[in-house]
Formats: C-alpha cells, sequence, structure tokens
C-alpha cells in the first residue's frame, strides 16, 4: 500500500470515529463545563499516546526541540474542541457536523498561506460542491432560512471551531521535523492538555466528578480513546502523506456518519431534504479523491 493509500485509510477510519463525538457529545455538552471535560480527555488520551510512543518508536530527546511547536497545536486543537461543545450545547448533531464539512474550503485557504499549496480547479469545483451541501444540511433545506441567513448560536461557536481546526491541519506539516505521528500527537497532546487545564482551572475545581451522570463517563472514554487519541494519530499521519484540503475532504462522510449514529441510538432520521445536502458533501469527497495525489512534499496539489 502506497502512502497515500495509508493516508486515506487513516482519513476514512477517521470520519468515523469522529462522527460518534458529534452524537455523542450533544448528549452531554449541558452535563459537564467543556473545559474541564476536554481537560480530562486531553490528559487520558497524552498518556494512551505516551504509552503507545515508548512501546513503537520510543520518544527520543529531538523531538522536545522548539517545543513552542506543541503548544500552537495544542491551542489550535484545545480551542477546536471546546468550541465545539460549547455549540454542541445548542447546535443538532447532523447540523454541527455540516458546519464541519466546511472545514476543508477553511483548510485550503490556510494551506495556501502557510504551504503555498494550490488547490486545483477540479478540487476548487469539490470544496463548493461541499460548500453547497453543507450549507443545505446547516439551514435544514429551508430556503427561507437562507435567505434570511438564520444561523443557529450553536453552528456559529463551532463555525470558529472549526477554523482553528484548519489551521492545524496545514501546520503539522509546516512544525513537524521528522518526529513520528505517535511522538507529535504526544507532544501536542501534553501542550493540549495543559494550556486547557490552565485556562479551565476553574471550571475543573467546580466540577463534580464523582456524581457526574454515567453517560458524562462513557463520552468521556469513547472521545479521549477514538475521537482524540486515535483521532490526532491518524491526521498527523495522514498529513505528512496528503495535501491538507485533502486530509480535510473526509470531513464531508461526517454528516452521513452522524446520521446514521443518530439512527443507532435512537434518534429520529433527518428529512430526506436535509439528506440531499449530506448526498451533495459525498459527492464532493469523491470529486475530491478523484485521481491520485502529488508527493506530500511538493507545494502543488495535483488533479
Amino acid at each position: 500500500m502506497t502512502p497515500q493509500a495509508r493516508g486515506h485509510l487513516a482519513m476514512l477510519i477517521f470520519s468515523a470515529l469522529v462522527a460518534g463525538s458529534f452524537s455523542l457529545g450533544s448528549m452531554v455538552a449541558n452535563e459537564i463545563a467543556p473545559t474541564a471535560f476536554n481537560a480530562a480527555r486531553f490528559a487520558i488520551a497524552a498518556v494512551l499516546i505516551g504509552v503507545a510512543a515508548i512501546a513503537t518508536t520510543g520518544i527520543s530527546r529531538d523531538a522536545a526541540r522548539a517545543p513552542w511547536r506543541y503548544l500552537v497545536l495544542g491551542g489550535l486543537f484545545g480551542t477546536y474542541f471546546v468550541l465545539m461543545f460549547y455549540g454542541l450545547k445548542t447546535a443538532p448533531p447532523v447540523s454541527a457536523a455540516a458546519v464541519f464539512t466546511l472545514t476543508p474550503v477553511m483548510s485550503a485557504i490556510a494551506a495556501w498561506v502557510l504551504l503555498r499549496q494550490i488547490t486545483t480547479a477540479r478540487m476548487a469545483l469539490a470544496l463548493t460542491v461541499g460548500a453547497v451541501g453543507a450549507l443545505w444540511v446547516i439551514f435544514r433545506a429551508d430556503w427561507q432560512a437562507f435567505q434570511a441567513f438564520e444561523i443557529g448560536v450553536g453552528e456559529i461557536i463551532y463555525f470558529w471551531g472549526c477554523a482553528a481546526h484548519a489551521i492545524y491541519t496545514p501546520m503539522v506539516r509546516r512544525l513537524n521535523r521528522g518526529e513520528p505521528a505517535v511522538v507529535f500527537a504526544f507532544g501536542t497532546l501534553v501542550a493540549g492538555c495543559l494550556i486547557l487545564t490552565f485556562w479551565g482551572w476553574s471550571d475543573i475545581r467546580a466540577t463534580d466528578w464523582a456524581n457526574l451522570p454515567g453517560i458524562v463517563w462513557v463520552t468521556l472514554i469513547y472521545i479521549s480513546l477514538f475521537a482524540t487519541a486515535a483521532s490526532f494519530v491518524l491526521v498527523q499521519f495522514a498529513a505528512l502523506c496528503l495535501p491538507s484540503a485533502k486530509v480535510m475532504a473526509y470531513t464531508y462522510l461526517i454528516p452521513s456518519w452522524v446520521i446514521l449514529w443518530e439512527i443507532a441510538l435512537g434518534r429520529p432520521a433527518p428529512t430526506a431534504l436535509v439528506l440531499v445536502g449530506a448526498a451533495l458533501t459525498a459527492v464532493a469527497l469523491l470529486l475530491l479523491l478523484k485521481g491520485e495525489d502529488s508527493p506530500a512534499n511538493t507545494a502543488t496539489i495535483s488533479d
């Protein structure tokens, strides 16, 4: 399997795992402060990834070079996760997932600024189709709501979190100095945990950890294991193999995955019109993945 193929497989798994965090996160967003929850998830994930790094590649002293890099990446991803949970306090899971599908557009812009990666005409078309599908879901196929541009507060909050995520992806390649993905992820998680602990210390102290509802612990374990630890490694691995816009292209699958999660959890399925928007995001993914990628270190994204 080529590095590009492994990168695609990593992001396919990533999309399925992350989708669960929307459905589960919406169930606990009002049960615990977002900063406290995410400080705990980063701590758990850091321990898991640290053990994995020691058991596989090891953690060399060279990985500690320029530790500010991890603070930058940890701050970006910490911002994304905290704003995601604030957004899920009011935004429906499928709608929030649709907001996330705007990330490839923002990531393509960030990649041009940071890496001078150029988006081809076909990729621009795919990003446009995906954005239309995302807006279709966000506005719940309501043309009058779109004309009035009535977006929920939760979606707006989460949008800014997605902007941080979009910058994070090209920054991984910009700041990586040859460290293995698992080691780089460990440094990022530790830094993110420190930032969130400092920023949310009052929320952490105020949380009654012993009496939290069981669903909070279930969500914390799932998100720490799969939507944080595993996704960190998967995204960082893929970002070293694929252009940034194609890494984030897999976010287009997330609304469809979330719909399946919602049905599995016993919630009603979205209307048929909303499903049209999810289908458009899937079409965008196919357009983005048509053809082979250029090597990861090139500045131009090939067709």
